[in-house]
């Protein structure tokens, strides 16, 4: 056998463990073996990663109303909110077509190589959309962008891979930390930087390439930000295991495979929660398919909240929003941010342990309701109250948000075996995708009907919109009991690798 598909086996730990030289995934194994610590330095190129992703999802929120206003394709001014969901949604759309195939191509070449594409393209199609000049370049600029954008999928398996069973709820919250921290901190960015030549006119000039492209800024800083985390990529380990390196190794892998499957069977022959042994049959894996159905209702309601919180904070006060300015948005979303850190990296990981997966992510909804019913009251606070009593409720709503989709992770990555999760995962993505494409559409339209309708005497204006959005939340918080919500065996998702060794 070829020497870059040589057995190793090594003993420790009263057993004895295989390894294949050369394989990125076995080195990563005994590099966990040898380290049982916290992989520190993974988690930051996971999180540094993770949030070059996120950013430039929601920057264009603060902007999106005075960049739709610029494009002049709105007739009136209640109709920007429609055409401003469908510039939010191409992005969601795009990757809802091609999150299955990333998964695939994670599975087969590895993680690594999706990592890199997917932040390259942020530094190409980000920049261009910042460079815009109408409706339709911005449109399609964010299409290209979400379709060649399959990062967040192999970034999960990956933490699930990279880190010890003990510290994958750690390696989870650090993604989720990210990517919510990218998904507040990206409309700061661009509540700050847009229109520069207006807000900092000592800087920028009228003639200056941001003053002819008043949205170029904020998208730029961003892309150059990806710029240095595809360097910092080029260090990023791989963690799939590559073994059939030739034939000889491949007809070995497929005996095994088919002894591992009958192992398997005989192990989890009556039990309702048993994983299925191949990518076909991942949607017949119900713990696995119920979580995702369940995460697609909540982010089908994150993003629609996040696309309406940032039109109702600049629309004007007789339409029942705040007046707020660009700039005054990205302070609550910094704050929001900030918040959101500390929660995720020091309060999270205590509350998961203590409380168990499921039932955080059900207080966090349980609670994200009441605190949804007080923003139409909010609009009617001014001044220094306004600003304490907004910023509080962002940070309560994100961290409700986060700790809801931290949990849903996990036991999408525990329900299925390593040489699944990339699969799984585009599975998850493509769905995801889907109803977060709906959100903002579904949102841009709420929030143009919800301003057309003030005088209405049954919940008139942002009432019905705050209404509406937690009806889904209700949903979502319905979907995570039983009968719907199958929970995995925690040891799910080690038996192949376990059973495997056994075989040997």
């Amino acid at each position: 056998m070829a020497e870059n598909s040589q057995l190793l086996l090594e003993k420790g730990a009263g057993k004895q463990s295989n390894y294949y030289e050369n394989c990125p995934g076995c080195a990563i194994e005994r590099l966990k073996c040898s380290n049982v610590g916290i992989p520190l330095k993974h988690l930051f190129f996971i999180g540094t990663v993770t949030l070059s992703a996120a950013l430039p999802i929601t920057s264009l929120f603060p902007f999106l109303y005075f960049m739709i206003g610029d494009f002049h394709i709105a007739k009136t001014e209640e109709d920007i909110g429609y055409y401003a969901g469908y510039v939010g949604s191409s992005f969601m759309f795009g990757r809802a077509l091609t999150s299955l195939l990333w998964g695939l191509v994670a599975d087969r070449y590895g993680r690594k190589p999706v990592i890199l594409i997917g932040t390259v393209a942020v530094v190409i199609f980000n920049t261009l959309f910042g460079l815009s000049s109408n409706f339709w370049m911005a449109v399609s600029m964010r299409f290209l962008l979400g379709s060649l954008s399959g990062v967040l999928g192999p970034m999960r398996a990956y933490a699930s891979e990279i880190c010890h069973k003990e510290y994958q709820a750690l390696g989870m919250s650090v993604i989720s930390t990210s990517w919510g921290v990218g998904l507040v901190i990206g409309p700061a960015i661009g509540g700050y930087l847009a229109q520069p030549a207006d807000k900092y006119p000592e800087i920028f000039s009228k003639q200056s390439v941001f003053g002819r492209f008043p949205y170029l800024l904020p998208c730029l800083l961003i892309s150059l930000f990806a710029v240095v985390v595809s360097v910092v990529c080029c260090w990023l380990p791989e963690t799939l295991h590559i073994h059939c390196q030739n034939k000889e190794y491949a007809a070995y892998n497929g005996v095994e495979a088919a002894a591992y499957d009958s192992t398997l069977q005989e192990r989890d022959g009556n039990s309702g929660d048993s994983l299925p042994t191949s990518q076909s049959s991942l949607l017949k894996n119900w713990p696995l398919m119920s979580s995702i159905i369940t995460y697609c209702v909540f982010q089908l309601h994150d993003m629609a909240y996040t696309e309406i919180f940032s039109l109702w904070a600049i629309s004007p006060r007789n339409s029942g929003g705040l007046s707020y300015t660009t700039s005054e948005v990205g302070e609550t979303l910094s704050i929001t941010g900030l918040g959101l850190l500390l929660f995720q990296l020091f309060l999270y990981p205590v509350v998961e342990r203590i409380l168990g997966t499921i039932m955080v992510s059900r207080i966090g909804a349980v609670l994200s309701v009441p605190l949804l019913s007080t923003y139409p009251y909010i609009a009617m606070l001014s001044g220094f109250w306004l600003s304490v009593v907004l910023d509080s409720a962002s940070v309560l709503k994100n961290v409700f948000s986060v700790s809801i989709t931290t949990g849903l992770f996990l036991l999408q990555n525990r329900a299925v075996s390593q040489e699944q999760r990339g699969a799984a995962n585009g599975i998850s993505m493509s769905a995801m995708s889907l109803s977060k494409a709906i959100g903002p559409a579904a949102g841009g339209s709420l929030f143009s009907w919800a301003q057309k309708r003030q005088g209405a005497s049954v919940l008139p204006g942002d009432q019905m919109i705050f209404f509406l959005l937690n009806v889904i939340e209700v949903i979502g918080l319905l979907m995570t009991f039983k009968p719907f919500l199958v929970l995995p065996e925690d040891n799910v998702s080690n038996r192949k690798h376990e059973t495997s060794e056994e075989s040997r």
